[in-house]
């Protein structure tokens, strides 16, 4: 068993204490808090900083979700870069959200608490960023929900932005945006969730583990759940062809994912963080999608998952084709797995080959002009 990569830095930064943070939706926060974490060290210039944005139910402890892309001469290689990962506003693990008390009540935001978009959360980490004294990222780094973070940053901040990488990053499509519905109606329907004000004691639990459910079936391959599961009863013995609440093994495994999930995740984050995800997009018409498009300077690779039906990878294809179209230096590479959604966790050894060189390429680039002028092969 590995051990734990640690954060060097964990803190908080809050800031809107005077003028309140305005969000797209028309609200405004104030103050706003954002929990982060910090690997490695920013160099002299603090222009060595990888910022990485998760998915989610991610945190800010990237070292424990993605722990297979840290290490010597790995695409977080912490004797060259600073790793800096910030939970996102409206998630549960620190920053402002649903949880957080309500300065103008004086108890929880609840289900008071405001509609986010993508950029709203882009728009804080870059304050959080100015705080750090990091005025340019050597790169933004992230997949799914996170992937749409690096792209907005991207487009919010061309002149902040050298590198970008994108993993199974698109708007969702009409499907994607049902099934997110679906999700949101399973936590809005229990009767515990009372519009948001459920008790921290007393959550909507079981919609929750719904949802949840519902959610681990778009983030696996229809492969996946047929190699492992199959049409074999649970585990446990249980007998769905003679009682009707026994289970199949891939039944079993969904509520299993439902139980443990709701020990560690707020529905009302989870209903904010995937509204954000379903309102994601470049522009409300196609000239205003490619003037965002246009806006980006720095160099992309796109990732597209062979077997992720919610983000596919055509359509992520199609996307990198867009930006080539505007002008963008895009390219696109495709990771082969059966692993679904999910394989940018699951198959994170998989990503090193494709993200590792469009990292280190300055440093490839010196290395290969150096052993040119020394003649070594």
């Amino acid at each position: 068993m590995t051990a734990i990569l640690k954060p060097t830095i964990e803190a908080d930064y809050t800031f809107a204490a005077d003028t309140p943070f305005a969000l797209e939706c028309g609200a405004a926060l104030r103050p706003v808090t954002l929990r982060y974490t910090m690997y490695g060290e920013l160099n002299r210039r603090r222009d060595n900083a990888l910022l990485v944005c998760h998915a989610l139910s991610g945190s800010a402890h990237v070292g424990e979700w993605w722990d297979g892309l840290f290490g010597p001469e790995m695409p977080f290689d912490l004797s060259r870069h600073c790793v800096i990962c910030v939970n996102i506003l409206g998630s549960c693990y620190g920053s402002t959200g649903p949880a957080s008390i309500n300065p103008h009540t004086g108890r929880r935001y609840a289900g008071d608490f405001p509609v986010v978009s993508i950029g709203d959360m882009v728009r804080s980490q870059a304050l959080l960023l100015d705080h750090l004294g990091v005025d340019k990222l050597h790169a933004v780094v992230g997949g799914s929900i996170g992937g749409l973070q690096a792209l907005s940053w991207a487009m919010l901040y061309p002149d902040r932005v050298d590198r970008c990488v994108a993993i199974g990053a698109v708007p969702l499509s009409a499907l994607g945006l049902a099934l997110s519905h679906l999700q949101r109606q399973a936590i809005c329907n229990d009767p515990a969730f009372k519009n948001g004000f459920y008790e921290a004691e007393a959550p909507p639990a079981a919609g929750l583990s719904v949802a949840r459910g519902i959610a681990m079936c778009t983030y696996k391959s229809a492969q996946l759940f047929e190699e492992r599961y199959g049409r074999a009863p649970n585990r446990n013995g249980e007998k769905p062809a003679e009682k009707l609440a026994h289970r199949y093994n891939v039944s079993g495994y969904l509520d299993y994912q439902g139980e443990i999930f709701i020990r560690r995740f707020d529905a009302n984050a989870y209903l904010i963080i995937s509204k954000a995800m379903d309102n994601f997009d470049f522009g409300s018409d196609h000239a205003s999608q490619e003037d965002n498009l246009r806006r980006i300077k720095a160099k992309v690779l796109m990732v597209g998952i062979s077997s992720d039906w919610l983000f596919p990878a055509a359509d992520v294809f199609a996307l990198t084709r867009r930006m080539q179209e505007a002008g963008v230096n895009a390219q696109y590479h495709e990771l082969e797995s059966d692993h679904g959604h999910d394989a940018f966790l699951a198959n994170a050894d998989l990503l090193v080959p494709l993200v590792k060189p469009f990292l280190h390429e300055d440093e490839m680039k010196k290395a290969a002009c150096g052993l040119a002028l020394t003649g070594e092969r």
